[in-house]
């Protein structure tokens, strides 16, 4: 009686299978815009690594919906979390074509009043981004070239008050998306941002109504966007648009023309 395979060998069954396929990363993928990306670059045929932080069973619930998905825990602002992050993509996947960087933390409080503590952790997920960024280059994209998509916001170039730190890191990604092609020029790795608007999210859900009436007075189109809608500008960049470099695509219903 021949017995079944051995755990290994479907797993390394399944790798070389997977090796012919391109490979995307998005950081906090497990809800709201990062879930959607997701979904957007499966359906472009990507095999989806979701990273999450503590989201773990809105991550899972996305993996089992997905043609072909893995899951990658990791705290981005932990430096040796990110080491263990690529770790396991490089075991996993072996390759990556593209990262979506995603993840982003914010604490809401006026300047005068922000505690430093609180400053401090949205700047450290900044530099764990900055780090997976340039590792996941390093290791994984100068050959054959790659794709880095920057999620960033409408307020990094607007501002608003009460989220200066929030603001701060997310147009430092903005700077980022400017600097690292000048870096790049002969390595086929294009990196462009997508800045979005107000988004219906969980996160806008739970605003005040006189808040979110705030927020529609601000946007010509009368209306938040949807997750997909930024999405879709992803997977353009992540599949196409390849004489797109160091730009920010806004995504913000007509609210701030860049």
């Amino acid at each position: 009686m021949v017995g079944l395979p051995h755990p290994l060998r479907r797993l390394r069954k399944a790798l070389t299978e997977k090796s012919a396929k391109k490979v995307a990363l998005v950081t906090g993928g497990g809800t709201g815009i990062g879930a959607a990306c997701c979904r957007a670059l499966a359906a472009e045929g990507f095999l989806v690594g979701i990273h999450y932080r503590s989201s773990q069973a809105g991550a899972e619930a996305l993996a089992a919906s997905l043609p072909d998905a893995f899951l990658v825990q990791a705290d981005l602002a932990s430096i040796e979390s990110v080491d263990a992050l690529i770790g396991r993509l490089k075991e996993v996947a072996g390759r990556l074509d593209v990262l979506v960087n995603n993840a982003g933390y914010n604490v809401n409080a006026p300047s005068l009043t922000m505690k430093v503590a609180d400053y401090d952790a949205v700047h450290a997920l900044l530099r764990g981004t900055w780090y997976l960024t340039k590792s996941v280059v390093r290791r994984f994209m100068l050959r054959e070239g790659g794709r880095i998509i920057n999620i960033t916001s409408v307020v990094g170039h607007t501002g608003n008050a009460g989220q200066s730190a929030y603001v701060m890191a997310k147009a430092a990604l903005d700077a980022l998306t400017k600097s690292l092609p000048q870096e790049f020029r002969d390595r086929n790795v294009l990196v462009n941002s997508v800045a979005p608007g107000f988004i219906s999210t969980e996160m806008t859900a739970g605003l005040p109504e006189e808040a979110k009436a705030s927020m529609l007075s601000r946007i010509p189109l009368g209306r938040m966007g949807t997750p997909e809608e930024v999405a879709d500008v992803v997977a353009y960049l992540a599949t196409r648009g390849s004489y797109v470099q160091g730009t920010v695509i806004h995504v913000n219903g007509g609210m701030y023309g860049g």
